[in-house]
């Protein structure tokens, strides 16, 4: 079967950043003059989560750093609903995977799945809390502020989101999920936010927004009182910094990893046009993609596949690699079984692409409409198909680097990542 050529490009993004984050995160936390509430010797919980934030080990350890500077005694509670297979040393390993050590961040981490009932909603739904966290005598909440890959609101995946799903843990995450069918994601997450902030001690929060080159663009310190207006304000520059591909319609887009390291849904529903709906894109989408190949999951991701089950096509060797009772729990927890369904496979991706191609239409082959992004964090550079050639010529933000070329493959018949350099490609 005959493929399209393909160009690498370079997109440009609005692109703000922090150059110094213990710099930031100091002054940040020092504008709220906690010193007037956390005395010294008073323990303060400190969150992290499992997603891959951008410098999510220097803030972290500039956070503790704060703390520390007022004599306090901090610790590290990973706060991640049911992943690490729904285990204390599973969400250890996360935390340590990201280079959070108690050696680096120079304070205990403390990891348990047990939780203590704080509160009940108005809908009768129990709230749940760390334990570790609950028995600190300050929290502090910290987590990237992002649009959520399924809930649609002025609030989505952020500081509330971490008090919610975070820091309940498995069992506070299998509920809220449940609710969350019954009663709209604002009244659930409202609600709970209400019940731990007024029984939890949370002394602050910190959250963190990105930029279309998954660095750190923003560090915003939140007084407790102001996490409503604060996150609804940072949620709309977190959409307007998203990384995007770089064109409205594409017949196949090729991913080379996902993982829950790159977004709680795998690949991030925003960037591929899956949020409200798995295996096609909505009028509410900003893309619409037709066919979805993934071609491997991170090595961060420790084989939960969740979202493997929204693309259509993989190859045999990203089967291998899941592990399916990790991505199970995770999915029935997270109210989404069909997240962890296993795609249309084949052994190399030379077999996927002869066979994904025929599904998109009308179209030959070698004229499709191809995008190959590393995953839906790093969009910087792409490779696209040289149909594209005369709408890039139009545009300032696209830059041609390299190309037209063959498709290129190894000699197992596979594509070469699009971060790897190539005889073509550099």
């Amino acid at each position: 079967m005959p493929f399209p050529r393909m160009l690498r490009v370079r997109q440009k993004f609005e692109c703000p950043r922090v150059d110094d984050i213990p710099a930031e995160v100091e002054r940040q936390l020092a504008a709220l003059k906690l010193s007037d509430k956390v005395k010294p010797g008073q323990t303060v919980a400190i969150t992290v989560g499992s997603r891959g934030i951008a410098n999510i080990a220097p803030l972290t350890k500039a956070i503790v750093a704060h703390f520390k500077k007022l004599k306090a005694v901090p610790f590290i509670v990973p706060a991640m609903g049911s992943h690490g297979g729904g285990t204390a040393e599973g969400q250890r390993a996360i935390v340590e995977g990201y280079g959070i050590t108690e050696e680096f961040v120079g304070c205990e981490i403390r990891s348990s799945m047990e939780t203590v009932i704080i509160d009940q909603t108005p809908q009768g739904i129990p709230v749940h809390f760390d334990k570790y966290a609950f028995g600190a005598d300050h929290v502090v909440v910290a987590g990237r502020i992002k649009p959520h890959t399924g809930f649609v609101g002025e609030i989505e995946s952020g500081l509330h989101k971490m008090m919610l799903i975070g820091l309940g843990k498995h069992a506070g995450a299998k509920v809220y999920h449940r609710a969350i069918l019954d009663y709209s994601w604002i009244e659930i997450v409202s609600a709970v936010a209400h019940s731990v902030l007024q029984k939890c001690r949370i002394v602050c929060g910190v959250g963190f927004v990105e930029n279309a080159y998954d660095e750190t663009a923003l560090i915003a310190a939140v007084a407790p009182e102001d996490f409503v207006r604060r996150e609804k304000e940072l949620l709309i520059l977190a959409k307007a910094w998203l990384p995007r591909l770089p064109f409205k319609k594409v017949d196949l887009l090729i991913i080379d990893e996902i993982g829950k390291d790159i977004s709680g849904s795998g690949m991030d529903t925003n960037v591929v046009g899956r949020k409200y709906n798995d295996h096609r894109a909505t009028e509410n989408d900003t893309v619409a993609v037709k066919t979805i190949f993934i071609r491997g999951l991170t090595e961060a991701t420790h084989g939960n596949a969740c979202g493997l089950g929204m693309s259509e096509f993989t190859n045999q060797r990203t089967i291998d690699s899941v592990d399916r009772r990790i991505t199970a729990i995770n999915a029935i927890t997270g109210g989404h079984p069909p997240a962890a369904a296993t795609p249309i496979s084949f052994e190399t991706d030379r077999d996927v692409l002869e066979n994904a191609l025929p599904t998109i239409g009308l179209t030959d082959p070698e004229h499709a409409k191809i995008v190959q992004i590393s995953n839906t964090l790093h969009l910087a550079e792409v490779l696209v198909s040289d149909v594209y050639l005369s709408e890039i010529e139009k545009r300032d933000d696209l830059e041609i680097i390299d190309g037209p070329h063959e498709m290129e493959f190894d000699d197992d018949g596979n594509l070469y990542p699009v971060a790897a350099e190539t005889a073509g490609v550099h």
